[in-house]
């Protein structure tokens, strides 16, 4: 019989409107007081039918909630915990459920297919009564604070299709009963705290597209079935514990009927080869093994891949050299196989990689020399090639890559001058580590002609001369001699100490507070050191130290810095700061003591702290001096900024100052432009980046501080800054497992710092339980104008009211849990600048006046 129910029909009367025959006839005779009792009791019976008809669903229309699904809700609610209310529409008559009245909930035919509450702020767990809702398709429940573990009866839901429960806290394994949701297209339980192995039965779908188990504490192996899933385009299992080697079955023959497109394994423990079979994944555009054990050489069977876009394969112990099959790779766009042990040369037939704009290969064992043809990657803009063993000179082709901004060589054995066009464009930094490469600096320039021959000059004295010689003398020197000299040795050191003494008893400070002490005297010193002989570079002998200056407005000596004034302004992981008022009243620096014992060796330090000394831009905290000690003290001179911290300027500030919107977005444009500066220019990776080390001058122009001293610090130092960060509520979510931060980690602070300027809250003193990011973006699509913003912010939203929305979805994006998903700084600058074009023109305007220093 052909099924009608979906063809429109012509509405009948209720039956129960419709009486027999006997019951009409009967009638007729009634009185009209039977009358009136007759229909009471017909409509009574109607209430009664409709009554029940609501609750269990039968109605003609299909739009009332079953019972097993209402009671199903019930037990949902009862298990959540509503911080925000948003389950208030959820009443217990079960009335609206299905016709838009309960908040996320959707339903066909009075059963329930959709549950979506994502960025509700709510808690609790997911019950397992939601194992009866057998119409469910969607669960929804991602960017909460849900704890507990994934409901096993997920499994009972026959027609589930997609799973999002990412960005929350829950835990235990995941249930393998999931495997018989034989319709599921998409899992994500990524960045919680999930345990176990990963289950074989999740490959039992044969419409699996998307699964993403990333960042969470997953251990055993990579389920062999996962590799030979035909329909499976997002594999993402990165940031696990998983160990043992990556199966080498990835698909059962060479074909393009497997889908798998984007793969990522990075940061888990996983040992053995890169399998071959992963050559036949023809669809394959990413790869990113990186942060693991893996060793072997690269299978040439990866040059196959000819849609791939990205590889990443650093920080692992692969071998070998790079397979020649791999210029093949025409798509390729990055290719990033840093601090590996590959060896050997570059292939010249590079350049057939032409869409190539990442290159890293840092920190391996290549020889030879540098191919000239990477000068013919015109797309290039980023080129690592530090910490090898290249030689021969730089090639001139590189000056033919315009778009390169990333560029360093340095720790090589490279030799010969640095072509003019590259020693211009990047710091020395890009350089260091060459003993025989040249001028790339004043202190490296290259020798014009060999220096002239010692024509004239007697010989040196032969050994048995110069014994002679010295027995002599020695004859000549009598006990007496030996005493008188001694005395006035010690004469003259007493002479100079009492006169530098009276000197600096001698200069008077009006200014100068009671509290204040000499910045010698922080050194842990009572005497002052001499002044350095000479202009930039001041060597004061072993009790002097050494004082190093750098170009700026600051002109003073070792004398001047000791005997400064100084009052402690704060203490970080790093060392004490101080404000040091110079002697002549006029001049007033910022100096940081750092910690002896987190400093790397002397030599290594000055070169650091060289270069650092020569990186300026307005938006950047010039470091102007350093100075080392006898004792092997450490002193880092900056300029003084008068308004402190963001963070004191925000939180530390009274109710009768106000910081307006201007102000505000003025500050944040400025962190963006100097942290661009620092990630395209400067190659530095800032690690620390607070509210506490962005300092404000007289005008509240931002200058970020503390970038580059991981340089200076030792390995564990870098680690407990980091550490410190996160206390602070600043550091990325995948930093607790990375070793080392970057660009992306940055970018997380950045917009943690943003959203400190939009909600006036401390990211260090957590919402609800939550830290700052999960309470913003648990709120962010209800009454953002009442809870997100600043009070202070809220008073004029006619005029701001979209700068503050676009800014605030920004921040967000920034703060993404997922690091591929965060914009690089380039583009959240490009952003901020499009939301306040004004502001942006006038940063614009300032920065074509005047050069890019601090001065």
């Amino acid at each position: 019989m052909e099924d009608t129910s979906h063809l429109p029909h012509e509405r009948k009367p209720h039956p129960l409107l419709i009486p027999d025959k006997k019951l009409r006839s009967k009638s007729s005779s009634l009185s009209g007081l039977g009358t009136k009792f007759f229909h009471f009791s017909y409509l009574f019976l109607l209430l009664l039918t409709f009554a029940s008809q609501l609750v269990s669903g039968q109605n003609g229309g299909g739009v009332i909630v079953t019972q097993a699904d209402y009671q199903a809700l019930c037990a949902i609610k009862h298990d959540l915990i509503d911080f925000r209310r948003v389950l208030r529409s959820w009443n217990d008559s079960g009335y609206g459920a299905c016709t838009g009245g309960w908040a996320g909930i959707k339903c066909v035919k009075g059963q329930v297919i959709a549950i979506q509450l994502p960025w509700r702020g709510l808690g609790g767990r997911i019950s397992e009564k939601i194992g009866q809702l057998q119409a469910l398709r969607k669960l929804s429940f991602h960017d909460n604070v849900l704890a507990g573990p994934v409901p096993w009866s997920l499994g009972f839901l026959p027609n589930l299709r997609g799973v999002y429960l990412f960005n929350n806290r829950l835990s235990g394994s995941i249930p393998p009963s999931i495997g018989n949701c034989l319709i599921l297209q998409s899992l994500d339980l990524s960045n919680n705290s999930l345990t176990g192995s990963i289950p074989a039965s999740l490959a039992n779908s044969t419409r699996l597209y998307r699964l993403n188990l990333s960042y969470n504490s997953l251990s055993s192996t990579i389920p062999v079935s996962l590799t030979r899933s035909p329909s499976l385009t997002i594999l993402a299992l990165q940031h696990n514990n998983l160990s043992s080697s990556i199966p080498d079955s990835w698909g059962k023959k060479v074909n393009n009927s497997y889908q798998l497109q984007f793969l990522t394994l990075d940061q888990n423990h996983l040992t053995g080869m890169i399998p071959v079979s992963l050559g036949k994944m023809g669809s394959l555009e990413q790869v990113s093994l990186s942060n693991n054990q893996i060793s072997g050489t690269i299978p040439d069977e990866l040059g196959r891949l000819l849609n791939l876009q990205m590889l990443d394969l650093s920080n692992n112990a692969i071998s070998g050299s790079l397979p020649p099959s791999f210029s093949n790779l025409s798509s390729l766009v990055s290719l990033n196989l840093e601090g590996n042990r590959l060896s050997n040369q570059i292939p010249a037939a590079i350049d057939r990689m032409q869409n190539l704009t990442v290159l890293n290969l840092k920190d391996n064992q290549f020889n030879g020399q540098i191919p000239a043809t990477i000068g013919n990657l015109s797309n290039i803009n980023q080129l690592y090639l530090s910490g090898n063993n290249f030689t021969g000179g730089i090639p001139d082709s590189l000056v033919r890559l315009a778009n390169l901004s990333l560029f360093n060589v340095s720790y090589n054995n490279l030799s010969g001058p640095v072509p003019s066009l590259l020693a211009k464009k990047f710091n020395s930094s890009s350089f260091v580590g060459n003993l025989q490469l040249c001028g790339y600096s004043f202190s490296t320039l290259c020798p014009s002609a060999p220096p002239p021959l010692n024509i004239g000059l007697p010989p040196p004295p032969t050994q048995s001369q110069a014994l002679n010689h010295h027995h002599h003398h020695d004859r000549k020197l009598s006990l007496k001699d030996i005493i008188l000299i001694g005395v006035g040795a010690l004469f003259l050191v007493g002479l100079v100490f009492c006169c530098i003494l009276f000197c600096c008893l001698l200069k008077k400070r009006k200014s100068l507070k009671q509290r204040g002490g000499k910045m010698g005297a922080a050194l842990g010193k009572t005497e002052t050191a001499a002044p350095p002989a000479g202009g930039e570079v001041g060597s004061g002998g072993e009790m002097g130290g050494k004082l190093v200056l750098f170009d700026g407005p600051l002109v003073f000596t070792t004398d001047d810095l000791l005997c400064a004034t100084a009052e402690i302004m704060g203490k970080s992981t790093y060392g004490t700061s101080y404000k040091a008022t110079l002697e002549d009243g006029n001049q007033v620096v910022a100096v940081k003591r750092l910690r002896e014992k987190t400093t790397k060796g002397q030599r290594e330090f000055e070169t650091e702290a060289s270069a650092l000394g020569n990186i300026r831009h307005p938006n950047l905290l010039a470091l102007r001096a350093y100075y080392l000690g006898p004792k092997g003290e450490k002193l880092l001179v900056f300029d003084y900024m008068p308004k402190g911290s963001l963070a004191s300027f925000l939180h530390a500030r009274g109710s009768e100052r106000t910081i307006d919107w201007p102000t505000r977005m003025k500050i944040t444009i400025g962190i963006g432009r100097g942290l661009d500066y620092l990630h395209t220019k400067e190659n530095i990776i800032h690690g620390n980046l607070t509210s506490s080390n962005i300092l404000l001058d007289e005008q509240t122009n931002a200058h970020i501080a503390d970038f580059g001293l991981s340089r200076l610090m030792t390995a564990a130092a870098s680690s407990n800054v980091i550490a410190t960060a996160g206390t602070l509520g600043y550091r990325a979510p995948e930093l607790s497992k990375l070793k080392d931060a970057n660009t992306k980690t940055d970018v997380y602070s950045l917009g943690v710092i943003i959203l400190e300027l939009l909600t006036g809250k401390s990211p260090g003193e957590p919402t609800n339980g939550v830290d700052l990011p999960q309470w913003v973006a648990s709120i962010v699509k209800e009454e953002w104008t009442n809870e997100v913003f600043d009070l202070e912010l809220t008073k004029d939203t006619q005029t701001i009211g979209d700068e503050l929305l676009n800014t605030l979805k920004l921040a967000l994006h920034c703060v993404d849990p997922a690091p591929e998903s965060r914009p690089e700084v380039q583009q959240v600058l490009k952003e901020l600048e499009e939301i306040n074009p004004e502001l942006a023109a006038a940063f614009a305007e300032e920065g074509s006046k005047a050069p890019l220093t601090n001065e």
